[in-house]
């Protein structure tokens, strides 16, 4: 019985590595397609569903770096890159653009499948975001969030001023009002990617992002602790007429 039916792409220019990386998925139960550059990557995601991409970071033409920063501003599919650049900075920089992961090559491949399995694991908690609020403007107890000026408005009308953590923070709270969302959900849902690395910022980020909100009567109620399980958006959210 196959593990998973979960349907993986790779995109990797080396045929060598396209062919390791889909036989050992195949292997263990994923669905796999193979793309040697963009061109190819773009025809699969045209026409398949696809649930992850494996993308080698060094390419020919539009590097890995590039085709992610495209994903993520077309689509929510995790990605997880190959480099041989095992830099942190280099890290750093990949998960800034959107990977959920970074692997150096050469990788063990049951690394690599761990590590696909626990990105698709946190990808699927994540909850289902209706209605799509993206680039919308949010109200909430008198506050207005705008998602495409990101702006923070609050109740007597003065802008509260947000890092852009605590602003996609916030966003990814008030898109959420009502569910509880745990570090690694939040992590997905804002800049910092990979969890272990990041997961204390997001306490950080709360805290400063409850103190701003606390300047104003009863909002440091806004974004209640869970016990053991996360955080959840108390306020009752709607979006804000144009």
């Amino acid at each position: 019985m196959k593990k998973s039916q979960s349907h993986i792409l790779v995109v990797d220019d080396d045929q060598e590595i396209r062919i390791l990386v889909a036989r050992q998925l195949r292997r263990h139960g994923f669905v796999v397609d193979v793309a040697a550059n963009g061109i190819e990557m773009r025809n699969i995601l045209g026409t398949a569903r696809i649930d992850l991409v494996v993308l080698d970071r060094i390419m020919p033409g539009e590097d890995g770096l590039t085709l992610c920063q495209e994903l993520r501003t077309t689509s929510n599919i995790p990605v997880i890159m190959l480099t041989l650049l095992g830099s942190e900075t280099d890290r750093i920089v990949g998960l800034e653009m959107g990977a959920d992961d970074y692997i150096p090559k050469p990788f063990n491949p049951q690394e690599l499948i761990a590590r696909i399995r626990a990105v698709l694991r946190r990808a699927n908690e994540l909850p289902i975001n209706t209605p799509d609020y993206r680039d919308r403007r949010l109200r909430f107890s008198g506050w207005t969030l705008d998602a495409r000026a990101r702006r923070l408005t609050a109740p007597d009308g003065s802008i509260v001023t947000l890092t852009d953590g605590e602003f996609d923070l916030l966003k990814a709270f008030a898109e959420r009002a009502g569910v509880v969302l745990n570090r690694d959900q939040l992590l997905d849902l804002t800049s910092g990617r990979q969890p272990g690395l990041f997961d204390r910022s997001i306490d950080m980020q709360i805290a400063r992002l409850r103190r701003k909100l606390a300047a104003y009567a009863d909002a440091n109620e806004f974004i209640k602790t869970i016990r053991q399980r996360g955080y959840m958006f108390s306020a009752d959210v709607v979006e804000a007429d144009e």
